[in-house]
């Protein structure tokens, strides 16, 4: 009505109110009325904003990779951003100009010129996964970029939600990673194999240890057998030599006894020792005597007569 208008913002927006090229008042959530004719309003929204992105750039394999994140940041100047870019509103509180959505325009590309150079400086498969190495570096870039300072905006947060390449790499990726990943399994068979043929083989080492280990202790007792009854025939043997010495001595004993009872008696004649002998007085021995000393000197003797009487007692028992 007469053009004076009324105006309130949240207190997530910054309020500069322009009167003949002069700033009335400015500040954040205000509320006031002010005459539209001669008022020129600035609306600059200081809340966080997310900024997503996609963008593809080449790494220094000349490979292709698609990058998709979001940007979190928010206006920390607005009075430097109101001055490069135009933030006017209109009565319905609409802005006059595409100036606000250049902001997210000139964020993406500092964004993108960071990350390019870092993604330029990596192969293909460390692009892949260097998510963490591009948050941490663009981030740093982000707060210590010109451009950005010179916006009037702070970023906040930086996320790298997938770094992708082609589908043709990707399916080339995924078959070699598929090809490793099955080398690696046969890798597994084959050393589970080797390991279990190792396992058998020690088992069986084990087994012909153990039977060699019984077979040697087998020898071992029977070597010790047999020098106990090498040891034992050695000591029989010795008594057995003992044994026939003494025999032999208690023989020569009884030799020498018997040669000397003997001695005596081997220059006297038989006849004497018959006579003599325990067995002299059988008149039967004396008679066969007599005649066998009649026939030794039958020469000597003419005629011998004897009586049937005689030869019946000496037939007689």
């Amino acid at each position: 009505m007469f053009g004076i208008a009324y105006l309130k913002t949240p207190p997530t927006t910054y309020v500069l109110h322009y009167k003949n090229g002069k700033v009335k008042r400015e500040g954040r959530g205000l509320s006031f009325l002010y005459y539209a004719p001669t008022s020129t309003l600035v609306l600059v929204p200081q809340a966080s904003a997310d900024l997503p992105f996609v963008w593809t750039t080449t790494t220094a394999d000349f490979q292709e990779v698609t990058i998709q994140g979001q940007l979190t940041y928010r206006v920390d100047d607005p009075r430097k951003l109101a001055a490069l870019l135009d933030f006017t509103v209109d009565a319905a509180g609409r802005h006059r100009s595409e100036d606000p959505d250049k902001l997210e325009e000139r964020l993406v590309h500092v964004t993108q010129v960071l990350a390019q150079a870092v993604v330029g400086r990596m192969t293909l498969r460390q692009a892949l996964a260097s998510s963490a190495e591009l948050v941490t570096e663009v981030s740093a870039g982000l707060r210590a970029s010109e451009p950005v300072a010179m916006l009037g905006v702070e970023p906040l947060a930086l996320t790298i939600l997938a770094v992708r390449p082609t589908p043709e790499m990707a399916r080339a990726l995924e078959a070699e990673a598929r090809e490793q990943l099955q080398r690696e399994a046969d890798s597994s068979i084959y050393a589970r194999r080797n390991a279990a043929v190792e396992q058998e083989r020690i088992i069986k080492e084990s087994e012909l240890n153990t039977e060699l280990a019984v077979e040697t202790k087998k020898k071992e007792i029977r070597e010790k057998k047999m020098a106990a009854d090498i040891a034992v025939e050695e000591q029989r043997a010795a008594l057995i030599a003992r044994q026939v010495e003494n025999d032999k001595q208690a023989a020569d004993s009884r030799a020498y006894a018997l040669e000397a009872t003997l001695a005596p008696l081997r220059q006297a004649d038989w006849k004497t020792l018959m006579a003599v002998s325990s067995s002299g007085a059988d008149p039967r021995l004396m008679i066969a005597l007599a005649f066998r000393e009649l026939a030794e000197n039958a020469e000597k003797i003419g005629e011998l007569n004897m009586s049937p009487d005689l030869l019946k007692s000496l037939l007689a028992k």
